[in-house]
């Protein structure tokens, strides 16, 4: 396709959420990626500007660049579905499942799909009872928010109550998991196919916010060093629990392998970053994929509601 049938682009960047100066990172640079290649693109942050003036400055199609609540979670996709602009990424009911941990895991139990056990928490919840379920440590987060926001190992019974304050904070839904040990690594989906896997090693052993975005310790392994026979099967896998929930595009599925060399899937990212930390943009090269193919692939794959 050349560059000139997309039309005018709105790349979507900034927002409302808790990552938004993670998305203004992932926008910038997909907005150069886009100029470089020629695409007639320009900045639109729904977070200082309404979603109308998408229509009244007569853009094409959208590259949602936006991470988090009023971006990832199906409410832009809706907004843009009623204007009838073309968008990237999953559709609505797809969005609003993939950002709720929660839903996701009772679709993926329901299809077969292995995931950590949990328990949902709330203020009355029986902290000790919930210990003694999952098991120390465990993992506490927000159903509803990415980024690894508002995660935290909880690795005493003690520390449980106030820990679930804090992810409270975030997100009234807060969900303590099964801790799994093991290799973190993630399968980025671009259309129907599985990039190489990624390998995370963090140096904490945990990869949550700054592991993620600060910290300049944390390793990446792409190719990841399994097995092509496991990896493979990671890959299938991740493309069926992408699939299960709706979501088309592109995304990326984030998984456990732990010692005994089972897999456990944790969530679908269905506006993963494109940032220089960013692991989309990390297995699309080890494909073969240049960061400004990989955009230009991504906005060919734009929904049509």
């Amino acid at each position: 396709m050349s560059t000139s049938n997309f039309g005018k682009v709105a790349v979507l960047l900034g927002g409302r959420s808790a990552e938004r100066e993670i998305s203004l990172q992932s926008g910038n640079a997909v907005l150069k990626a886009l100029r470089d290649k020629g695409v007639n693109a320009h900045p639109f942050d729904p977070g200082e500007q309404p979603m109308e003036e998408i229509l009244k400055q007569k853009f094409n199609v959208a590259y949602i660049a936006l991470h988090g609540r009023y971006g990832e979670d199906g409410t832009v996709q809706g907004s843009l579905e009623l204007m009838g602009v073309p968008y990237t990424g999953s559709g609505v009911l797809a969005s609003a499942l993939a950002i709720d941990k929660w839903r996701t895991k009772l679709l993926w139990q329901a299809a077969g799909i292995n995931s950590p056990r949990y328990v949902m928490l709330n203020a009355d919840s029986d902290f000790k009872a919930v210990v003694k379920e999952l098991g120390l440590p465990l993992i506490v987060k927000p159903s509803r928010e990415g980024s690894t926001i508002g995660l935290y190992k909880v690795t005493t019974a003690e520390e449980l109550p106030e820990v679930y304050q804090s992810a409270a904070k975030h997100d009234p839904m807060v969900l303590a998991e099964q801790f799994i040990d093991g290799l973190e690594l993630t399968v980025a989906i671009l259309g129907d196919t599985p990039l190489p896997l990624v390998r995370i090693e963090a140096v904490n052993g945990l990869y949550d916010y700054e592991a993620k975005y600060l910290s300049n310790e944390t390793g990446y392994f792409c190719p990841s060093g399994l097995s092509d026979e496991q990896e493979h099967t990671i890959q299938v896998q991740a493309l069926h629990a992408h699939k299960i929930l709706g979501c088309e595009g592109w995304g990326r599925v984030d998984v456990i392998l732990d010692k005994s060399g089972k897999s456990f899937f944790l969530e679908t990212n269905t506006s993963p970053g494109m940032t220089c930390h960013s692991l989309v943009p990390m297995a699309a090269k080890t494909a073969g994929i240049s960061f400004e193919d990989l955009v230009i692939r991504i906005l060919e794959l734009a929904h049509v509601g």
